[in-house]
């Protein structure tokens, strides 16, 4: 898996060993860490048959259900969101909701008939058809969800770590759509975070700071289990200043500019002390203060935070003026070239001769 870091790859391969399919002892997992639901809100009904969906005189039927991560697996106790609809669409296109309710095992009573059930947990779900009969014994339903965790980190460098607050990561299916692009599950999610998901792999997108700092990786979910990945970033961050003499404060009223090797911009503020966060590699610093330009080239090292001073002397060389731009000065005579520059030699008078017509006449000049 490409930019995940070996020792991370020896604790996933060690964490899919020892977690066993997900019974009592294996949701303890998933309530060590912050946990991140379905964004979908359904209300928990008191009742659960919606006012007028069963008609007078039919008896409803009590459906028991519950949901496994895998079929072998024992149910799960919480976290659960149920949903039942009516086959039959609305006047708005929609199935209409005939029951919910939320945690673990559920008990709808159903009038005879067909249903859509549908249970998630977190991302992962799975929908079921469902038939009530009007007579005989309803058996407990089983949905198996098919689900696992996912939980994500990164580090800087070989193990540096990372901030919480300047870690975010994405994650998308592993299928690249016909426009070439992926289709997003979830987005910012933070580190240390439990990600329940169906089982499958997913494409993962680590992004450290908010410059260039993207690292790619590609992750498998198994049911039942939950998969800690830790992501490898080869960056660093880097605090800027402008200063007179080195060890000297910073110099406020500066702008910014973060050029690469290749001059292309990456970032840039307005700011004492701008902080980045910076992919490895060459870059240069432009800092300008009233008018001028001042510029250092430095190189971020992955998993060391260091800080960059731009002396005030390592001003940017002006660009030179090309001989079209160039204007005449009127020197005044007598003043003496400056020092270095030898004088430019001055040519004689022509003399009365050399001014007199030629031809031998003898034309007075009066």
């Amino acid at each position: 898996m490409f930019g995940i870091s070996p020792f991370a790859r020896i604790g996933l391969a060690i964490a899919l060993m020892i977690l066993t399919p997900l019974g009592a002892s294996a949701q303890d997992a998933f309530k060590e860490f912050k946990q991140l639901d379905s964004t979908s809100k359904m209300p928990k009904l008191n009742a659960f048959i919606a006012p007028g969906a069963a008609p007078e005189g039919v008896k409803l039927r009590d459906v028991p259900l519950e949901a496994k991560l895998t079929a072998d697996g024992t149910p799960v106790e919480e976290g659960l969101s149920w949903y039942v609809f009516s086959p039959i669409a609305g006047t708005d296109g929609k199935l209409p909701l005939i029951a919910s309710a939320k945690g673990g095992t559920a008990a709808f009573q159903l009038a005879p008939g067909d249903y859509f059930v549908n249970v998630s947990f977190g991302r992962a779900g799975v929908t079921k058809k469902l038939t009530v009969p009007a007579d005989g014994e309803v058996g407990k339903q089983v949905m198996v969800l098919d689900a696992g965790g996912l939980l994500l980190n990164a580090v800087s460098g070989t193990d540096a770590r990372i901030r919480p607050d300047q870690l975010s990561f994405s994650i998308y299916s592993s299928e690249v759509r016909d426009d070439g692009e992926r289709g997003l599950v979830v987005a910012d999610v933070s580190p240390n975070t439990v990600v329940r998901l169906n089982a499958g792999t997913y494409h993962i997108v680590s992004e450290y700071g908010s410059v260039n700092a993207v690292i790619r990786a590609d992750i498998q979910v198994e049911a039942g289990k939950l998969t800690e990945a830790t992501i490898q970033h080869r960056a660093a961050q880097v605090t800027f200043k402008l200063v007179s003499d080195a060890g000297g404060e910073a110099i406020a009223d500066t702008a910014w500019s973060i050029l690469t090797a290749a001059g292309d911009s990456v970032g840039e503020s307005v700011s004492a002390f701008p902080t980045m966060v910076l992919a490895e590699g060459g870059y240069s610093a432009v800092a300008r203060n009233k008018d001028k330009i001042y510029q250092r080239d430095f190189t971020v090292v992955a998993g060391r935070n260091t800080d960059v001073e731009v002396l005030m002397k390592d001003q940017q060389p002006q660009p030179p003026v090309n001989d079209a731009a160039r204007t005449v000065q009127q020197v005044p005579v007598g003043t003496p070239p400056p020092p270095g520059v030898q004088p430019a030699p001055v040519a004689p008078l022509p003399s009365y001769e050399q001014l007199a017509p030629q031809g031998g006449d003898d034309t007075s000049l009066d």
